[in-house]
């Protein structure tokens, strides 16, 4: 939803300060145009934000979660448009910012425009008076194509997080008034894909039956960019110790261990007691460097003398398996991984120890990134589905009224089939 930023300031103005007539005078703008803002605010939303009485204007309760979003999302743009220039808190247009987002991200002036639905004359126009008013360029151009400065990175980063925010402060509303609406982004790292969220999106869908949800799937390096400029809410998958960068949030869910997996017609498949060494005469197919599951491997390899005959690199366990069940490869993969393809008799789970192989899995966000009654929803059936381990759990999470005995998640429970 386009919400004007002028508007939105007003509104703002108005739950600071209690009344129409001092926020015109902080906003330096008529009452009748304060008043005008707030009601297409209220048109647009579909719903009433401000309650006017004798003893002044109050937000309503849902009006006061909207202005929480609303300043949130303001402070974050101001912040920086005043280490900029300070007028730009003043002048900056909503057009101006989706096409600096734009033109930052195509690097071409014409592909924006394209992108935009617009000529690029007026891309062009509206980059320039935006220039002017920050009193400085906010790209450099050359042949090929155009760059942001770093003033002008540093504009378009909070620009699209604040309309990351006011997505948010829509939702609310939607979900304030019982409507499922908006969208949740969710990041799938290569284990998410094949344990807990598949789970996570059924019993979510339960709760929340029109709310969309998107999946992105892709490695920690590609999906970490979009989490922090606000295309992407959270990223659920192995966390990373340390975490990379300062402005994002980690929480673990569970822990997992990793296994060696190979096709069941794989020659040491089906042996009682394997050591690390006689797996390193074979070739392998792992995750690629930079990722936990890499690093434990190559340690496990560092313990040995031998080296490996050969390393496939993947974060595709679909290309993993397939390579595994036509070849004497080695796979090196999250237990709960291969839980499934052991129980289906694709792969066989190798019988050797991998001490210290633990790894935190876990929810990525935005540091003060703050969910929506829907995602945070979506949070806790991931931290339910993450107690799978415990006793007395099933498979999709659920309370097993049955029987208190372990199941094949429980800690306790044997390990994987072999051979």
């Amino acid at each position: 939803m386009d919400l004007n930023l002028r508007h939105l300031r007003a509104f703002a103005a108005v739950v600071a300060q209690g009344s129409l007539t001092k926020a015109a005078a902080v906003c330096a703008i008529s009452q009748p145009a304060v008043t005008q803002a707030v009601a297409k605010l209220e048109a647009q939303l579909a719903a009433r934000l401000l309650d006017r009485t004798p003893a002044g204007v109050f937000p309503t309760a849902v009006g006061r979660r909207f202005a929480e979003r609303v300043e949130r999302a303001l402070e974050r743009l101001d912040t920086t448009c005043a280490a900029i220039a300070p007028r730009l808190t003043l002048t900056v247009t909503n057009a101006q910012l989706e096409a600096l987002i734009a033109v930052r991200e195509a690097g071409n002036f014409t592909l924006a425009a394209r992108g935009m639905g617009l000529a690029q004359p007026t891309v062009h126009r509206t980059i320039a008076r935006l220039e002017t008013d920050a009193g400085r360029p906010l790209f450099t151009r050359d042949r090929r194509g155009v760059t942001a400065t770093r003033a002008g990175d540093n504009l378009a980063s909070a620009a699209r997080l604040a309309f990351a925010e006011l997505a948010q402060a829509c939702m609310e509303i939607e979900e304030h008034a019982g409507r499922d609406a908006g969208q949740i982004v969710i990041g799938a790292l290569p284990l998410s894909r094949s344990f807990g969220l598949p789970q996570a999106i059924v019993r979510f869908r339960e709760r929340w039956p029109k709310t969309a949800l998107k999946i992105v799937s892709g490695s920690y390096r590609e999906l970490l960019p979009g989490l922090r400029r606000g295309d992407i809410d959270l990223i659920v998958g192995a966390l990373r110790n340390p975490p990379p960068i300062d402005d994002i949030e980690q929480r673990p869910v569970f822990d997992d261990g990793l296994v060696v997996v190979a096709s069941p017609a794989h020659p040491l498949a089906g042996e009682p007691r394997l050591e690390v060494a006689q797996l390193l005469h074979y070739p392998w197919v792992v995750a690629g460097h930079g990722t936990p599951t890499r690093g434990h491997f190559d340690r496990v390899v560092a313990s040995s003398a031998e080296t490996p005959l050969s390393i496939v690199e993947t974060s595709s366990l679909i290309l993993m398996r397939e390579i595994l069940v036509i070849s004497d490869y080695l796979g090196f993969v999250s237990r709960r991984q291969a839980e499934a393809e052991a129980r289906s008799g694709t792969l066989a789970v190798l019988a050797v120890a991998l001490p210290g192989t633990s790894r935190q899995i876990g929810i990525t966000t935005r540091a003060g990134w703050k969910p929506t009654r829907s995602q945070a929803d979506f949070l806790a059936i991931i931290d339910r589905i993450g107690s799978l381990h415990a006793p007395g759990r099933g498979r999709d999470g659920r309370a097993d009224e049955k029987t208190d005995a372990p199941t094949e998640d429980d800690e306790r429970a044997p390990a994987l089939p072999v051979g």
